[in-house]
């Protein structure tokens, strides 16, 4: 690499991180479009193993807040009031920001307790440690604890 050349990007990945009798998850990527997504990964995962769901159907999100920070906590809770009223579960996720506006898709498909054998319903998400930060140029964290 020579020194004109921007460094590569940290791949976009999602974790859990530990919280008394809640769940936090974190979503990371080069963009906070792309950390959101990540972040409803790692909420799908407190539900079921992702690879045991399937992107039949999608459903259209759009919110708006006045910070990133709002905007994640409203994207979260609109994917869980989605899987509730629908009784499906979602694995996928597209998300472009633009400003105060979010449109995401949600990708799923209708909960199967023999197949999925969903392990929580998270009620909600909260402010409790929550955080939309660029941690380091192109790196951005999402994340929140969610009430299972």
């Amino acid at each position: 690499m020579t020194p004109s050349e921007p460094a590569a990007a940290p791949p976009a990945r999602w974790e859990h991180f530990e919280h008394r009798a809640d769940m936090g998850v974190r979503g990371f990527g080069p963009t906070p479009a792309r950390a959101f997504e990540q972040a409803a990964l790692a909420l799908a995962a407190t539900i079921a193993d992702l690879a045991t769901i399937e992107p039949r159907d999608a459903v259209d999100i759009v919110r708006q807040a006045p910070s990133l920070d709002l905007l994640l906590v409203d994207w979260l809770n609109a994917l869980i009031y989605e899987m509730a009223e629908r009784r499906m579960i979602f694995g996928a996720f597209e998300v472009e920001i633009d400003g105060e506006r979010l449109r995401g898709r949600a990708l799923g498909e209708p909960v199967s307790r023999a197949r999925h054998a969903p392990a929580v319903e998270p009620k909600g998400a909260t402010f409790t440690e929550l955080a939309v930060v660029e941690d380091r140029p192109g790196q951005w964290r999402a994340q929140c604890i969610v009430d299972v």
